[in-house]
């Protein structure tokens, strides 16, 4: 877990950049615009509109106008989608999405892992 953490973060030096793969590959449904992210990340629009800009123009992510407000979400027909939900799912790891989503849910009484994840890795 620590190889990877390392990895990711030599390689995408942007912070900026690693928290728009969070915030969209972990959910692909997630929609965000710009100064919502502002908020949330607690960073400058320019920085965030600039890696918007360039995960659009690479085709990551897409966009739709709602009113005046232009959302972004990822693109799941991106050749290279599947490879990013399961990067970012090994940077963040199993156990804090589960813990995020119990946390999330209010008083739960049962979890099922199912599909890939309860197969473990190297399954298709």
């Amino acid at each position: 877990m620590l190889l990877i953490i390392y990895m990711i973060e030599t390689l995408i030096s942007s912070k900026t950049r690693v928290k728009l793969l969070l915030k969209f590959f972990l959910n692909s449904r997630t929609k965000a615009y710009l100064r919502s992210l502002e908020t949330e990340f607690e960073e400058s629009t320019n920085a965030i509109r600039l890696e918007l800009n360039r995960f659009e123009k690479a085709g990551m992510l897409e966009s739709d106008m709602e009113g005046n407000k232009k959302f972004f979400k990822a693109n799941p027909k991106h050749p290279l989608f599947s490879n990013l939900q399961q990067i970012v799912r090994k940077y963040v790891g199993i156990d804090t999405i589960i813990e995020n989503v119990i946390n999330n849910l209010g008083q739960v009484e049962e979890v099922y892992v199912t599909g890939q994840f309860a197969r473990g890795p190297g399954w298709q």
